[in-house]
């Protein structure tokens, strides 16, 4: 398969970037979106130019470092996946594929398509964890969960924490991720004892590091490629407003 690129292209973050074409050919139906990036990059560098720089580890869907926009939606426009799950046979042979990087005010691009999430670790580090000292692990029925709670806070705590969501929102907001981590600690008893102070912590540092409010046009679930409801954000409300009367 041929395919035509249009490929963001930025130096640094202080640089002005503009899209770059290229071409590359001969590759598997069965390839990867990231594999592919791979060919075009070993091109460049056969060329003596400079490879395009983008985020990869584990390339299997897990890790959330891969997010790219992909013909204008988060990871591409198959639900479910992350871009390093993409592969080239959803793409029509011959395609004009545009390749760009997460675009939000609190993930600065630091080069080419790799942007700086770290404001989404600042957020965990206010209160995304359960700090009380358990002890040793406890039998698996000493502490009853509802099966429904557990198999609820299980789909929240899916979450990679890529940023699709911020990416998807046209205000730039980081409630699904934000609210999927409440939600996940917020219906299990280890996380009770700090429920109030994580959800107030946490939600101030998402308003301090310049996300945006909820916009209710439920992108972000439809491009989370774990497919984390907005649910959650309504657990979050609740928790949040909880927190604050409580």
């Amino acid at each position: 398969m041929n395919f035509t690129l249009k490929i963001w292209r930025q130096k640094n973050k202080e640089s002005k970037g503009s899209f770059k074409t290229y071409t590359v050919q001969g590759i598997s139906p069965d390839a990867s979106f990231l594999e592919m990036l791979d060919v075009v990059n070993t091109d460049l560098v056969k060329k003596g130019e400079e490879p395009v720089a983008f985020d990869h580890d584990c390339r299997e869907g897990i890790c959330g470092s891969c997010g790219l926009v992909v013909n204008g939606r988060a990871h591409g426009r198959k639900k479910g996946v992350a871009t390093c799950e993409l592969r080239m046979r959803g793409f029509a042979d011959g395609e004009t594929i545009t390749v760009e990087p997460w675009r939000a005010k609190p993930f600065p691009i630091l080069k080419d398509l790799v942007v700086d999430r770290t404001a989404l670790d600042r957020i965990m580090a206010a209160g995304g964890f359960v700090s009380v000292r358990t002890g040793g692990a406890p039998d698996a029925n000493a502490l009853p969960v509802p099966k429904a709670h557990a198999e609820e806070a299980m789909d929240a705590a899916a979450c990679i924490g890529c940023g699709a969501c911020v990416a998807a929102c046209k205000n730039g907001s980081a409630m699904l991720f934000v609210s999927a981590k409440v939600s996940h600690l917020a219906l299990l008893p280890q996380g009770d004892v700090e429920r109030k102070e994580r959800v107030l912590k946490m939600v101030a540092q998402m308003d301090k590091e310049g996300f945006g409010a909820c916009s209710n046009t439920y992108a972000c679930e439809a491009e989370c490629p774990k497919k984390i409801s907005v649910k959650h954000i309504a657990r979050l409300n609740r928790e949040f407003i909880r927190a604050k009367v409580g």
